[in-house]
């Protein structure tokens, strides 16, 4: 992971920015899909793709690529956008979400997408796909299969979840056996935005204490602010050194980032767009929130 200079923050956030603008037009032009939460993670995925993940887009099935799981798979509009971005495919297919036919589908399907690890749905899946993927990695470490290159691999897992799906019981059976095993691996990340389709995580089922919860199971527990780059980076260097044990990254987000009339609005978890929300939305976006001049003016 390279240094994280002011050249590259600015390169970051212009790149962010982008995203959440194809995020909106790929949603409106599907005629459906989610939108507050691709916006608020598209920081995250921005950083992912563009500075953290050792991966090579020409090269989707790298044996010693790092892996990356979302858990909630119906926020995949940001990572189609930040994978079409960094050179997977072209920009133009984004188009395509959620078409009859397409690779884009509603949720990431493995064996339709290249780069794309695995094939969600169930909310609460991800973290027990990703634990499996990290033992499977400590064992083929500890047996020292080397791969084409002649290296043993090492590689690490990445598992993107939402807070809303800490309701499943299959995702605390995966972290209880994450922290059984010490599978330092293994980094998660939680967007804690607080919404959920049907109104706040803590009316619904309240999830704090959170981290302490996680602490509970062995887990070494990072908190950040999910849209600061700098914090986002160093999060995912510390979680490189922890030693024994998995890390958890504890984003905390604002929903809808980026658009002020959709930030902390739950009814924008899934929702279209009327033809004025469209215009104001992508205005304030190509205008910084009017701070600049956009382009299409």
């Amino acid at each position: 992971m390279t240094h994280l200079h002011e050249g590259k923050i600015k390169f970051l956030e212009e790149m962010a920015n982008q995203i959440r603008q194809d995020v909106i037009e790929m949603v409106v032009n599907a005629g459906s899909g989610h939108v507050a939460g691709p916006l608020d993670m598209a920081d995250i995925f921005t950083a992912l793709y563009f500075h953290i993940l050792k991966h090579d887009p020409k090269k989707p099935d790298w044996e010693e690529r790092d892996r990356l799981i979302l858990s909630n798979g119906h926020i995949c509009p940001v990572r189609y956008a930040a994978m079409a971005r960094a050179g997977y495919f072209p920009v133009e297919e984004l188009k395509t979400l959620r078409k009859l036919g397409t690779r884009l589908q509603g949720h990431p399907h493995r064996t339709a997408l290249p780069g794309v690890e695995t094939t969600s749905g169930p909310l609460g899946s991800g973290l027990s796909q990703a634990v499996g993927m990290a033992i499977a990695a400590k064992m083929s470490a500890k047996g020292g299969p080397s791969t084409s290159s002649g290296q043993t691999k090492n590689i690490n897992i990445f598992c993107l979840m939402s807070d809303g799906e800490q309701e499943a019981g299959q995702t605390w059976e995966a972290a209880m056996l994450a922290g059984k095993l010490k599978l330092d691996n293994l980094t998660a990340l939680i967007d804690r935005n607080n919404i959920q389709i049907d109104g706040m995580t803590e009316d619904i089922m309240p999830l704090e204490p959170l981290r302490q919860k996680y602490e509970a199971f062995n887990w070494h527990v990072l908190e950040i602010n999910g849209h600061n780059f700098q914090e986002i980076v160093n999060a995912f260097e510390t979680a490189k050194a922890v030693y024994e044990k998995p890390v958890l990254i504890l984003a905390h987000t604002i929903a809808g980032k980026g658009v002020d009339f959709m930030e902390f609005q739950y009814p924008w978890h899934s929702k279209t767009f009327k033809p004025s929300e469209l215009e104001e939305a992508l205005k304030q976006l190509r205008t910084l929130g009017g701070r600049i001049q956009s382009e299409h003016e």
